[in-house]
């Protein structure tokens, strides 16, 4: 934080103690706003009524009105936060958001599945999946956040963070005061470098609502489409671009696609169907650089063994990198990056939390850290935290990893794929079925301990036994699941174990 920031920060804080008068000590702070510090009920009262004339004093200065909770980043994991502030009622007057897009916080699932849909076959449109409507809540659209009382700051990032004076500065210059702060900041796209090409108009990275409106709009003039990355991201934009009958080549370094979490059978069968749908492989391959054409936009992808891919849009899927900055001085981990939290989501600095994306926290149920970029991480953890932050919560958070995909469900698809994982991908994967239409694998250990468990096409009951057994990790006969005759068996199987090991 620059020094002249720091200075008025502090000239602000002088004088919002005139009405206002707290422990300059960050650590006494951030326990009063826990409710600790060994007071009593009548000085829980006064509390309360301190934290009000804070909040609402203009004589302090600072650029926002609602300062008691700041949550810095506008994804789905502020959308999520919000809702738990105002189900404790606790955001009116209280809860500031300072975003750098546009709209409130919205289920970003969405930018790469139904929003990339053509006009014609009913594509995804704000406001239509703003948080909460993707677990089933309500639809906080930026009228919500107004009935609640809760401040949003649109299109205005943070830029620096003073963890002395309390203290916030975004883009525009505005001063922010927070009493707790969550870090919800999510991940950046990983770009391609502008010398070779990674800045040329027709290029495409998806983060955002702009990001996915810039697609939309090449996707309708487009014919040859390339896209890099063979992960998530380039799987389900592939799929979307079927829907609009576009050449279109997936280029990865891998041997198959999804190479995370498929193994190479179960990755070959997705591959014949996106074939069947007229995709194109390009494996086990580099980009050297993207080309311009006469009139500047990209042309064509050169590959390092020097062959030429023609494209007129190239979308880019090479993974994401956490957003830490400006607040590397709360800590940020060596072994996954991110901002380090504990099982509560509190980093080092008292008062401080981060959620989302960007948290790298204790996977309890696998003894390791990790960071996980996933929605249903994002609305868990946000919760989670905000609930250790307004409560007396001490539950350590316990995670169990999941992952799913929708694609090709545009109308007039030949058939739309829905798969979900749960757990960990590791031991020896079984795999049962046809894809015709479904398909399961199951990953044991050594211990005949089902760690991992794959479904492509299950019913909502059968989708429900995933995590329970993920959860569990019932011992169960690998050689009865080899055996399996349809996925329902093995499934059965599976719930056979699930049984046996609760009733040990």
């Amino acid at each position: 934080m620059t020094s002249a920031l720091r200075q008025k920060a502090a000239q602000m804080a002088s004088a919002a103690a005139q009405c206002f008068s707290y422990s300059s000590s960050p650590a006494t702070w951030a326990m009063r706003q826990r409710g600790g510090g060994g007071a009593g009920a009548g000085a829980g009262v006064l509390r309360l009524s301190s934290r009000r004339t804070f909040s609402v004093s203009a004589a302090a200065g600072f650029d926002n009105q609602n300062r008691e909770y700041v949550i810095v980043g506008g994804g789905n994991a502020a959308g999520y936060a919000a809702r738990t502030f105002v189900e404790h009622g606790m955001a009116d007057g209280r809860l500031c958001i300072v975003s750098k897009e546009p709209v409130p916080p919205y289920e970003r699932p969405a930018l790469t599945k139904g929003y990339l849909f053509p006009p014609d076959k009913k594509p995804a449109r704000l406001p239509g999946f703003h948080t909460c409507v993707g677990s089933g809540g309500q639809r906080q659209t930026a009228e919500w956040y107004k009935e609640n009382g809760i401040e949003v700051l649109y299109e205005d990032p943070v830029v620096a963070f003073d963890g002395k004076t309390q203290t916030l500065k975004t883009s525009s210059g505005k001063i922010l005061k927070y009493g707790s702060l969550i870090i919800s900041t999510g991940c950046e796209a990983s770009r391609l470098p502008e010398k070779i090409g990674g800045t040329l108009p027709g290029v495409h990275y998806i983060r955002d609502v702009a990001d996915a409106d810039s697609l939309v709009s090449s996707l309708g003039s487009a014919k040859k489409v390339v896209v890099i990355g063979g992960g998530y991201i380039g799987m389900e934009v592939a799929a979307a671009a079927c829907g609009w009958n576009l050449d279109t080549t997936i280029i990865f370094p891998e041997d198959h696609i999804m190479p995370r979490l498929f193994t190479p059978s179960l990755a070959k069968k997705y591959e014949e169907l996106y074939q069947q749908n007229g995709v194109k492989f390009i494996k086990g391959a580099l980009i050297d650089k993207l080309e311009a054409g006469s009139d500047g936009r990209v042309s064509s992808a050169v590959l390092k063994d020097g062959s030429v891919v023609e494209a007129d849009t190239v979308i880019v899927g090479i993974g994401a990198k956490p957003v830490v900055s400006p607040f590397e001085a709360v800590g940020v981990s060596a072994e996954v990056g991110g901002i380090e939290v504990d099982s509560l989501f509190r980093t080092s600095v008292p008062g401080i939390f981060a959620i989302g994306d960007v948290a790298a926290f204790p996977l309890k149920m696998y003894d390791r850290v990790a960071r996980v970029e996933h929605v249903d991480h994002a609305r868990k953890s946000a919760h989670h935290c905000v609930e250790t932050l307004l409560t007396s919560q001490t539950k350590a958070y316990d995670y169990l990893p999941y992952f799913y995909s929708r694609v090709f469900e545009y109308e007039g698809s030949a058939r739309k794929i829905w798969w979900q994982f749960y757990g960990d991908n590791v031991g020896e994967a079984v795999e049962v079925g046809s894809f015709d239409p479904k398909i399961a694998t199951f990953w044991i250990d050594s211990d005949s301990r089902l760690k991992g468990v794959f479904l492509e096409s299950g019913t909502s009951e059968e989708f429900s036994l995933l995590p329970q057994l993920a959860k569990s990790q019932p011992v169960v006969d690998k050689s009865k699941l080899q055996a399996a005759t349809s996925v329902e068996n093995a499934l059965e199987i599976a719930r056979s174990s699930l049984q046996s090991s609760a009733s040990v």
